[in-house]
């Protein structure tokens, strides 16, 4: 039955996978079934000061990469839930000896970017996190308490140090998502929700703007977690942000 639908999201829709380039579904059976479920700490290099310990499964690399790119940029929807399971892995890790609620505070995208898209990608693959958590007896839910301060850039092209200062102070928690939340959940512990980390300045600058206002942020959970090349070939885990905008790559599209 798989195979047929397959067969037909190729003849109607010219659908392929973005990993492997399977035609029929945007990501194929074999390529979902080959994404882990589990995630481990994953510090940026260098890490900002007092950032809390983020969580993710996975390279921002090849399948990953592909997905993330493809319902952000592309609007190719049906890649949220795979990338929500990505996340909820993240989650899963983070909370793991947490006891009570558990909110999931997504990072803001700007105005002007979920405009441009026409969706948030971020709120929603945090929301299908939740809801996979849920699903599983955990007593968690996903929450708009960030908001953006006009005047933040694109980071695209910007360094670490830029990065750090274009965020700086630029996130804020309204009084008004506060009172919401104390009615859904009190004494929550806070998880902040990205799709992928570079430098870590977005999670730092988020976590800074809960803890401002009272909140407890337990830890940083993302779907991808970029590597950094250093010299000789080494390999050193580095974050990103979800307002950078990263062309496509031509290795997986």
């Amino acid at each position: 039955m798989g195979a047929f639908r397959d067969a037909l999201d190729d003849l109607l829709l010219g659908g392929r996978c973005v990993g492997c380039e399977r035609p029929g579904r945007l990501l194929c059976p074999f390529c979902r079934l080959a994404l882990p479920s589990t995630a481990l700490p994953r510090w940026p290099t260098p890490t900002p000061p007092g950032l809390v310990v983020p969580f993710a499964p996975t390279d921002y690399d090849g399948v990953a990469r592909a997905m993330v790119l493809g319902l952000k940029e592309h609007r190719m929807l049906a890649l949220a839930r795979p990338l929500g399971s990505l996340l909820a892995a993240s989650v899963a890790a983070a909370v793991a000896d947490v006891e009570g609620a558990v909110v999931l505070v997504p990072v803001p995208s700007r105005t002007s970017s979920v405009r441009q898209r026409g969706h948030d990608p971020t709120y929603t693959i945090t929301r299908l996190a939740a809801r996979t958590l849920a699903a599983g007896g955990v007593d968690v839910v996903a929450a708009r308490l960030l908001r953006l301060r006009p005047g933040v850039l694109d980071q695209a092209g910007l360094d670490a140090a830029e990065r750090s200062a274009n965020l700086r102070g630029s996130m804020t928690c309204p009084t008004a998502a506060l009172r919401a939340l104390a009615v859904r959940r009190s004494r929550a512990r806070v998880v902040v929700c990205d799709d992928v980390l570079t430098t870590g300045a977005t999670a730092r600058e988020a976590q800074r703007a809960l803890e401002a206002v009272g909140l407890e942020v337990r830890a940083i959970a993302v779907a991808a977690a970029t590597r950094k090349r250093l010299a000789g070939g080494e390999d050193q885990t580095h974050s990103e942000s979800s307002g950078v905008r990263v062309p496509p790559s031509t290795g997986t599209h």
